[in-house]
């Protein structure tokens, strides 16, 4: 659910924007249970394909969409994908929360952050200034100095992050996200490189996504002067939600774990792994993204929603 409040003045305008003609609203109701392309749409709405365009680019600058550029018979497509499922404007200053409301616990935890690992080669990690360490050594993995990565890559293995988890008492947990921009890891980079990346929460593996490539057609929007053309460029962002009936990965089920099998109740952290299994059908690596690297200013980030006794 997006929260909206006079808080934040400029996304409220943002989103209020984006919101403001039908054929916009119609195209986040396609997408309420599927992904579409941009000609997907157009047929759809019976809208010429460069005003489909225009209006995706709206909704994706409000970030009430999700965009990726896959491969196609003839070059790529961009698929979209809705963000959220509510949205709640708030314009009444009092910040008590209604009855029933549920409350949103948001970390942001830098990709550099892990605090276990194991990778193999090809490997590495940057920042915006340069390499962090030396390209295939995995034990430069634990140097210190990976707290300031903005980009890791591994062909197998994983990393793992503690993410801190501050709730109140008698907070209950009706659901977590999870959201972060990735992608396969190529040697300089495919298009067409495959990857199994899976995902556990608490130990939990909680799904697996195959990304379809390495992706370096274009350069990232956010990658640095000295990052080199012929280097991986940019990622998709991806979303995981558990709430108490099934795991969805950008709204479609993922897998059958439900928030009660995280086992998140008075847990200090959430453990989050990311990798490739050994036996994994496509070992094609991960690239992780920060904020200074890919197309999306963020890191990895967790949101929690949880409701309180007392309130129900």
């Amino acid at each position: 659910m997006l929260e909206l409040s006079f808080d934040d003045p400029e996304r409220l305008v943002a989103v209020s924007h984006a919101l403001s003609t039908r054929s916009r609203v119609d195209i986040l109701r396609l997408l309420s249970s599927r992904k579409l392309n941009v000609i997907e749409i157009s047929e759809a709405l019976k809208l010429p394909v460069s005003t489909v365009a225009n209006n995706v680019k709206i909704l994706e600058a409000a970030k009430l969409i999700n965009t990726e550029l896959l491969p196609a018979s003839r070059g790529a497509m961009k698929v979209c994908s809705r963000n959220y499922d509510d949205i709640h404007l708030s314009f009444n200053q009092d910040r008590s929360m209604p009855k029933g409301a549920l409350h949103v616990y948001e970390m942001e935890m830098p990709i550099g952050y892990y605090g276990d690992c194991e990778v193999y080669p090809t490997c590495g990690m940057a920042n915006a200034e340069g390499m962090l360490i030396r390209e295939d050594e995995p034990a430069s993995f634990y140097h210190p100095k990976h707290v300031g990565a903005q980009i890791i890559w591994f062909r197998k293995g994983f990393v793992e992050y503690l993410i801190p988890l501050e709730l109140p008492p008698k907070a209950r947990i009706e659901s977590m996200a999870l959201s972060l921009e990735l992608c396969s890891e190529a040697p300089n980079y495919d298009n067409n490189w495959p990857s199994d990346i899976s995902f556990w929460i608490n130990g939990v593996e909680i799904g697996t996504w195959m990304s379809p490539g390495d992706f370096g057609d274009r350069r990232g929007k956010l990658n640095p002067a000295w990052w080199l053309d012929w280097m991986t460029q940019y990622g998709f962002l991806k979303t995981w939600r558990i709430d108490g009936e099934r795991t969805t990965l950008d709204m479609e089920k993922a897998s059958d774990v439900t928030i009660s099998d995280l086992k998140l109740t008075y847990r200090p952290n959430v453990k989050v792994r990311i990798g490739v299994k050994g036996d994994a059908i496509h070992q094609g690596g991960v690239n992780l993204f920060g904020r200074q690297f890919g197309d999306h200013e963020q890191e990895i980030l967790l949101k929690v929603y949880y409701s309180l006794d007392e309130e129900i």
